[in-house]
């Protein structure tokens, strides 16, 4: 059972010599086996690489080498980012063929680290969807009940994660796409700050300024002890990407004091999410924090001038492949998205990286003086599953805060709190945290405490 781990775990008992890096390696290699035909989590399989990344920590610890943070812990990476040898396919059957010939930063810095990575998991085409279905490796599960999305863009790692396939899933987030799918399968899942973890895909062109400033790779994870671990590992510094920033992981003291907002901007926000988020400020508040309702500074404008800058760059990039793919869940989130915000011209575009300064301004502001927020996640529990098909702007609407949020950069957290019955039967539930730049310390802190005072995340095993 040793795939019920956490990394903070395995990695005292592989130094100890409790158990080997290899056993580790076999138990999760044979609990993909076991789960991952019910839920399509991992797409592209590692074993043999894994057991020689395996074997090679076992033997450095044999000659009384130092081992690496993350010596022998299994993880899964998405497949939008590249990884030697393997197809950076981010959902598509036009990519199935284009092999990294070099690792994405987040990769190497795994690999340094001494993780051993057991798979790759899925994503929707274009990673464009929070669901998790593309026309190249098929529909991806919630292992919780089937009946509700994983989540998406990184549908696959939080499915992979909460079944007991690796201790870690990497994930990627433009537009919620870390923290919607470890909301909706019960993990803890950080957005890193712009330039906290350097990334950057030599399979393919620089992107344009829209996903530049706004794209970023973080963790999935069961415990936050484990994501304040494994996002240590990924934040290494790394040259290729010029807008990673070495800023120290823990920064200055600061008061503990939240702020909670049930519905910002007047959110139709679910009565089951409000208890979720109450609940969240009474964890705090037994932990000594002092939380105070407040109205939060602005999602809507940030929403609208994100999805602006995402289309100018779908359309100047990709609008010719989104075609020659053909995927039906593709084309139709982007026309939904075309009938809601239209595609800006250049000035509009520049008035929105000028907006974007003050949207910061605002945000910093407020952060200082409420060093976190507590805010929904999304506005409804999870979605059932591929709802986004027959009503695209229920979905668009509820995931608000999600989408708002990247235009500042702003690292922002989803932490489990517990499970309820929703409309599709059992959900997990959590409510979104939010810093200022680079106080990603203060999420996890927070987070850790609320953790200590909730349900306790445990490896699920999905129906067949």
């Amino acid at each position: 059972m040793l795939h019920r781990l956490t990394a903070t775990e395995v990695v005292a008992k592989i130094r100890s010599g409790e158990v080997t890096a290899r056993a580790v390696t076999e138990d999760v290699l044979a609990r993909m086996d076991a789960v991952n035909p019910a839920i399509n989590a991992v797409v592209a399989r590692n074993d043999d690489a894994a057991l020689r990344a395996a074997d090679a920590v076992d033997a450095a610890r044999a000659r009384g080498v130092a081992l690496g943070p993350l010596a022998g812990v299994p993880v899964t990476t998405k497949e939008n980012v590249d990884q030697a040898g393997h197809a950076t396919t981010n959902g598509l059957r036009l990519q199935k063929d284009l092999i990294a010939k070099s690792d994405n930063p987040v990769v190497a810095n795994l690999r340094k680290a001494g993780a051993v990575i057991v798979g790759r998991t899925n994503t929707p085409a274009f990673s464009l969807r929070w669901f998790t279905r593309n026309s190249l490796h098929g529909h991806t599960r919630n292992p919780h009940n089937p009946a509700i999305t994983p989540g998406g863009s990184s549908g696959g790692a939080a499915s992979a994660t909460a079944a007991g396939i690796g201790t870690m899933g990497h994930g990627t987030d433009i537009g919620g796409s870390i923290r919607y799918p470890a909301y909706a399968c019960g993990l803890q899942g950080i957005r890193p700050t712009l330039g906290r973890v350097a990334a950057r895909n030599a399979s393919a062109p620089d992107r344009h300024i829209g996903a530049q400033l706004m794209a970023v790779s973080g963790p999935h994870a069961r415990s936050v002890d484990d994501l304040r671990l494994t996002l240590g590992v990924m934040a290494h510094p790394d040259q290729d990407d010029p807008w990673h920033s070495p800023v120290p992981m823990t920064g200055p003291v600061y008061p503990k004091r939240a702020g909670l907002c049930l519905a910002p901007e007047g959110l139709n926000t679910h009565p089951l999410v409000v208890q979720s988020l109450k609940d969240a400020a009474a964890r705090l508040t037994d932990a000594g924090w002092d939380v105070v309702e407040v109205q939060s500074p602005p999602f809507r404008e940030p929403a609208r001038l994100q999805a602006q800058l995402w289309l100018a760059e779908m359309e100047r990039g990709a609008k010719a492949a989104f075609a020659q793919e053909g995927d039906p869940d593709a084309l139709h989130v982007l026309a939904e998205m075309h009938k809601i915000t239209p595609l800006p011209d250049l000035n509009e575009v520049l008035d929105a990286l000028q907006a974007r300064l003050g949207f910061l301004r605002d945000w910093q502001a407020f952060l200082t003086d409420y060093p976190v927020l507590i805010c929904p996640v999304s506005a409804e529990p999870p979605f059932p599953d591929l709802l986004d098909l027959t009503d695209f702007p229920r979905v668009l609407e509820a995931q608000l805060t999600q989408v708002g949020l990247p235009l500042m950069g702003l690292p922002g957290m989803s932490v489990f709190t517990g499970f309820a019955e929703g409309e599709a039967g059992r959900t997990p539930l959590g409510a979104q945290l939010i810093a200022a730049r680079y106080r990603e310390d203060i999420l996890l802190d927070a987070a850790a405490d609320i953790e200590a005072r909730s349900p306790a995340i445990k490896v699920v095993t999905p129906e067949n």
